[in-house]
């Protein structure tokens, strides 16, 4: 999993050090990274899907469930 973070989400890069916010993205990643496992319509990596989700809302909202 820590190769994925860092992989697709560049968690290692990470600057965020002030309170819980670290421990906050941290989680909200992970969280992320689940959803995006979960979608298996697109037969692309986890980081084409993250851009994905960005560009289009359809995309976003069938991997939020929504």
């Amino acid at each position: 999993m820590h190769w994925s973070l860092d992989v697709c989400f560049g968690e290692d890069q990470s600057r965020v050090r002030i309170g819980n916010a670290a421990e906050n993205l941290s989680r909200v990643r992970r969280l992320a990274l689940t959803l995006l496992k979960q979608e298996t319509t697109a037969k692309v990596g986890i980081k084409a899907k993250r851009l994905m989700a960005g560009w289009n809302e359809n995309y976003l909202l069938k991997v939020l469930k929504i």
